[in-house]
């Protein structure tokens, strides 16, 4: 990714990565992440509440430097879909932050027992990777209310294990909760700034709709492999202009400060060889 990258004074990296993981030149050929991992990080667990306690680390080490004003979760299979130039005027010209937001009334991940603390009518859904405002990353890594609450009742049920026979069926009956797919939205959304908020994410995912709800990887993005990842399929994401939200009922139509847009600025999951198809073919960026 280093020519996406040309003005170095204008970003600056911040990476969670596995306590005791240290990026150098054994371990990355890019120099912008040499020693960019926090010196502290915790062991994440999808759909543990370690993954929104790495997330407010992240934010926390960001915030100490004054001159970051926008923040923005990425992961290790997101690729960009325009050059730094256009990612960087896109974010910088609206004083909104960007987050997918929508009412949860569907799946039932709302645990009764987070009253009166988190309201039912407070409960958002939506993407992890957002882009926050200093103001609202300010109020994530602040935060010593809602998360604990999060920490002891939003808690993803056992995966499905067919040996356990009679007691698999009582554990699927646990509550089911994903903590990063609703923490910052929730929380903002009890803060009162959700008119501040472009509710919608610029990273775009396609998701693996299972038929069955109780299968492990029905919930999982699809990832892009080599063969799935060219300038036709990355022509499509850019053209993408609108977003449904089926349980709001309600079309967003992409703008920054009143101009329409394209949604997306990045994708994801893509796996390592279809990133570099992507690069060596010149279509990133």
């Amino acid at each position: 990714m280093g020519h996406l990258l040309p003005d170095t004074g204008n970003f600056s990296i911040y990476i969670h990565s596995e306590p005791g993981f240290v990026f150098d030149e054994l371990t990355t050929r890019s120099p912008y992440f040499y020693g960019r991992q926090l010196n502290e990080s915790v062991k994440v667990m999808w759909g543990e509440s370690s993954m929104i306690q790495a997330e407010r680390l992240l934010l926390a080490v960001a915030l100490k430097d004054p001159a970051n004003q926008k923040f923005i979760l990425l992961s290790d299979s997101c690729v960009p879909l325009y050059n730094f130039s256009y990612i960087y005027n896109y974010v910088m010209s609206s004083p909104r932050s960007f987050m997918e937001s929508f009412h949860d009334t569907n799946e039932g991940r709302y645990n009764p027992k987070m009253s009166p603390v988190i309201p039912k009518d407070k409960w958002r859904k939506g993407s992890q990777w957002i882009t926050l405002v200093r103001e609202h990353a300010r109020v994530v890594v602040d935060d010593d209310i809602i998360f604990p609450v999060f920490k002891r009742f939003c808690k993803r049920r056992p995966p499905l294990d067919t040996r356990k026979g009679k007691l698999n069926l009582q554990l699927q009956k646990q509550h089911n909760c994903i903590p990063d797919e609703h923490y910052v939205q929730t929380l903002l959304s009890m803060s009162e700034l959700e008119g501040e908020v472009e509710r919608r994410t610029l990273t775009y995912a396609i998701w693996n709709h299972s038929t069955t709800n109780m299968e492990v990887h029905g919930w999982h993005p699809v990832t892009f492999n080599y063969a799935k990842a060219g300038p036709q399929q990355i022509k499509k994401l850019k053209e993408i202009y609108h977003v449904y939200y089926e349980t709001d009922y309600r079309t967003e139509w992409c703008r920054t400060n009143s101009t329409f847009v394209p949604c997306f600025l990045f994708a994801r999951k893509f796996s390592p060889g279809a990133a570099m198809h992507l690069l060596t073919q010149g279509v990133v960026g």
